[in-house]
């Protein structure tokens, strides 16, 4: 039976993977700093699977536990999901960005090579793309042009950092997943998106929103070339994305793959929050406000890849993500 390590496994998508790798029998162990994330999720994790990972409270910067870590357990595998992903803090605090992300990146591959581990799935996003001339992302796209803040940037570095340790080592197996905007909880309402910090995405937004902690939602544009006006992004429902590492694991070989995970098509902004209101019953307050600089009128995912070579396909939908979000926010 294999030992996965999962890095951020207390975190939004971290948790909901841990459930889908217990359904397939892996044995886990978690890593985390509990810095945007409440121990108390082990519990949850632990109610809906009938099982509860080994936890250690540990920093990827704090090198001596790190490597203690990695001497007192052998692992077969590193899922790795620790990271800061506040875009907007990102550009106010870029140093601490790339220390946290990069730098503990490199403090976990120097951990893993010292100790023979030597596969990674990495949690990336579909920001290392940047700025591309059409809306549907495939991965033979170029990658690193046009980012707009350091968080996106810290993801393309470590995706390259991944490439050049392959390239030095003929045995190292990485996979990069590149997410698209996940939503969506845990059908059993348990477990969900619930941010320490400030959230930057729309759906935990959308949901203060709902419990009254924000005053409003603010629209930014309803001026694009879309159907409504307003900005058209992949949203993906969180189960799904989880299943995606699980298939991800089987296909693993020497060198890296690249896999976008996403549903295939555009969800506009005015529809989400339509699709929020039909779920939740009531009407969500919100302004449309200007324009954020560098945001773009539409973007997706082309998932074909991660279908033909994972056998892996998005089947939830946006209003399947609402119903679970309702789920979640009653249980709170």
């Amino acid at each position: 039976m294999e030992r996965i390590l999962v890095t951020g496994g207390t975190g939004y998508i971290g948790s909901h993977t841990i459930i889908e790798l217990y359904k397939k029998g892996y044995e886990i162990d978690v890593l985390d700093n509990l810095f945007n994330s409440k121990i108390t999720v082990l519990d949850k994790i632990e109610e809906i699977a009938g099982k509860r990972p080994n936890f250690y409270e540990i920093d990827l910067l704090d090198m001596d536990k790190m490597d203690k870590l990695f001497e007192d357990n052998k692992y077969d595998l590193v899922i790795h999901f620790a990271g800061l992903k506040a875009v907007g803090e990102s550009v106010e605090k870029p140093l601490k960005y790339y220390e946290n992300n990069v730098g503990g990146t490199i403090n976990l591959l120097k951990c893993m090579q010292k100790h023979d581990v030597r596969k990674i799935i990495f949690s990336s996003s579909a920001t290392v793309y940047g700025e591309q001339p059409v809306a549907k992302l495939d991965e033979t796209m170029p990658t690193g042009l046009g980012i707009t803040n350091p968080y996106g940037e810290t993801k393309h570095v470590i995706e390259e950092i991944l490439k050049d340790v392959a390239e030095s080592d003929p045995k190292f197996e990485a996979v990069i997943l590149r997410y698209f905007n996940p939503v969506g909880n845990h059908p059993s309402g348990l477990i969900g998106e619930d941010p320490n910090d400030i959230p930057n995405n729309l759906m935990p937004i959308i949901m203060k929103v709902s419990r009254g902690e924000i005053k409003e939602l603010s629209v930014y544009g309803d001026d694009y070339p879309t159907s409504d006006g307003s900005g058209v992004r992949d949203f993906i429902h969180v189960v799904d994305l989880a299943k995606g590492h699980v298939a991800a694991i089987d296909k693993m070989k020497p060198g890296v793959l690249i896999y976008n995970l996403g549903t295939g098509k555009g969800t506009s902004v005015f529809e989400m929050i339509a699709a929020f209101e039909k779920a939740s019953g009531k009407k969500l307050p919100y302004k449309v406000v200007e324009r954020r600089a560098g945001d773009l009128a539409e973007i997706y995912a082309d998932p074909s890849k991660a279908e033909k070579e994972l056998g892996w396909k998005a089947e939830l939908t946006v209003e399947d993500a609402m119903r679970d979000t309702m789920s979640y926010l009653n249980s709170l």
